[in-house]
């Protein structure tokens, strides 16, 4: 999907895709960064000189004294002695503080923020239920904890056209047997009945194919251990 007119900037996403990522490829983005900037800081202590206990134009020892700097470890070994080098220090101290309030920040986000994992059945069914036609679909909560007061929704979009010729997407919520779950726990069978006042009714899957008909399917809740809204 594009979007017209919108405004897109190489880093105006980056929190979101931060979040989103998996842990080992935030983690390889921290550890990469580090070693990076300390490259870089280790480069201009080779071009300025004034590092004591290290050897000149040694790229290895002015790394580990960049690693000792931005980790704030100084082990009193090598320290620098130009201005030069002083100023790189403080630059490099300024980096280091912004890096682990910065990575701080987005680790411990990830861990604050409570994510739903739910396996859906791979294919919904239309089978008798009581005597009448009924779109049904199973999901299940593979998380050991519970979602409290689970609320599903059923959206049906399929392409339409107007009196005028305009084509567009049209959206109908689909009335379920049953919505809200007060605890769910294992599984949950998702029931619409297809009666003469289903967006359903009459369908066949000639006209579901012409109509491009999708369902869209959203469930919201209460995670039991942490107490906060899920989606």
């Amino acid at each position: 999907m594009v979007v017209v007119g919108a405004r897109h900037t190489p880093f105006s996403d980056v929190y979101h895709h931060l979040l989103r990522a998996p842990w080992w490829l935030d983690l390889l983005g921290v550890s990469g960064l580090f070693l990076l900037l300390n490259l870089l800081f280790a480069l201009g202590y080779v071009s300025v000189g004034g590092v004591a206990g290290a050897r000149p134009g040694s790229l290895g020892d002015h790394f580990f004294f960049s690693v000792q700097t931005m980790g704030t470890i100084g082990y009193g070994v090598m320290h620098p002695l130009s201005a030069a080098a002083e100023a790189l220090v403080t630059a490099e101290v300024i980096v280091g503080v912004s890096l682990v309030a910065l990575s701080s920040g987005i680790l411990f986000a990830k861990f604050s923020v409570p994510r739903a994992r739910m396996q859906f059945a791979e294919s919904a069914t239309i089978s008798p239920f009581d005597g009448v036609p009924t779109l049904m679909f199973r999901l299940g909560n593979e998380r050991a904890s519970q979602v409290i007061e689970a609320t599903v929704r059923v959206v049906l979009v399929r392409t339409e056209r107007t009196s005028e010729g305009v084509v567009y997407y049209r959206m109908r919520d689909l009335r379920l047997e049953r919505d809200r779950s007060p605890a769910l726990a294992r599984s949950w069978t998702v029931m619409h009945p297809i009666d003469a006042s289903s967006p359903l009714h009459r369908a066949t899957p000639e006209t579901l194919a012409r109509d491009e008909v999708e369902l869209i399917l959203t469930i919201v809740g209460i995670d039991e251990t942490s107490a906060q809204n899920l989606h």
